[in-house]
């Protein structure tokens, strides 16, 4: 029994032991990519998406790039979190009077449970690159929200609960083009409505340069008694392109925006030809991650050369302890 995540027991979890003599902290599923080329009639690629278990199986929301190259959102069902079902529409979002509100475009959407409700953060049309929030009870009506954040922004991420009475969202101020930089900021809301108390919370550099050009958060955040756990991506600029590799990053549980470990070396990097090559090769994008307290085993989800979805793998006390030990000093 491990008592590290604070959470529920998802016995269920898509899991697969690391392979013997594997060093690495993070290993892949075996069976990668999960969602390959052409995944439904009408669209080419589906990646950079978020899971969640729901009532002994798994629901999801789906970057799905269409045939005429245009992003946009869609829902999924799966039994194992492995084998999907995906809508071939994209979500039918409404306004808050119940008017259809569609999204022009979405992208790499993050899901995340608060209370009774379900929340998608996604990168929205707003004249621009920006934050859309919406949400949902019964995967039936989709609720679009007010955009939270002005443009140019991308890489939302809503905790999953108020941290002393404020919800906590973090995000990367960018441009609208494929940005050469990129920090970690961080806003408050008493009503996911009115945002303040914006905060930097990161920034991308180091000792080494698997995050020298930018950096943008990943997955939900994991509430753990040492605080709470994001996997997040850093970009180094090559000769030939940028290369997304991910780490992993613990926040100090009552004040998020205070950094208490960070990973020195990245956890994952492109080197399995789905990551190396594809619409956009040399990409290992996390966006989300589902967990088991009891056992403390970690799926994180992510995306891989811009065209498929992946899944690798961790424990929480190993990742814990090698963070301790491998951890980068800002």
């Amino acid at each position: 029994m491990c008592n590290t995540i604070i959470g529920t027991a998802l016995p269920n979890l898509p899991w697969e032991d690391k392979p013997k003599g594997y060093e690495g902290i993070l290993w892949r599923y075996s069976k990668n990519p999960l969602i390959g080329w052409n995944p439904t009639p009408s669209t080419a690629r589906i990646y950079n998406s978020a899971v969640l278990p729901y009532e002994g199986a798994f629901v999801g929301v789906f970057r799905a790039d269409h045939k005429n190259g245009r992003a946009n959102i869609h829902f999924g069902r799966s039994k194992d979190g492995l084998h999907f079902d995906i809508d071939d529409t994209v979500i039918p979002w409404v306004d808050e009077n119940g008017k259809p509100n569609p999204v022009s475009y979405g992208y790499d959407p993050r899901f995340v449970k608060i209370d009774d409700n379900y929340y998608v953060v996604w990168c929205d049309d707003m004249k621009g690159a920006s934050i859309g929030m919406g949400m949902t009870k019964d995967f039936k009506t989709w609720t679009r929200l007010q955009n939270p954040l002005m443009p140019f922004n991308r890489n939302g991420v809503l905790f999953p609960r108020k941290v002393n009475g404020n919800y906590i969202l973090f995000s990367r101020p960018s441009d609208s083009a494929h940005t050469p930089f990129g920090d970690i900021y961080m806003s408050e809301s008493p009503d996911l409505v009115y945002w303040g108390k914006h905060r930097w919370v990161m920034g991308k550099g180091g000792q080494g340069w698997w995050q020298g050009t930018k950096i943008g958060g990943g997955p939900v955040p994991i509430e753990t008694t040492e605080g709470w756990l994001m996997f997040y991506h850093g970009v180094s600029g090559t000769c030939n392109g940028f290369v997304y590799s991910f780490g992993a990053v613990l926040f100090d549980i009552n004040d998020p925006g205070k950094v208490l470990l960070r990973t020195r070396d990245y956890l994952l990097t492109p080197e399995k030809d789905y990551e190396t090559t594809g619409f956009v090769p040399n990409v290992a994008f996390p966006c989300a991650n589902i967990y088991d307290a009891d056992t403390g085993r970690i799926a994180i989800y992510y995306g891989a050369a811009d065209t498929y979805t992946a899944l690798a793998f961790c424990q929480i006390d190993e990742l814990l302890e090698y963070m301790k030990k491998n951890s980068e000093v800002f």
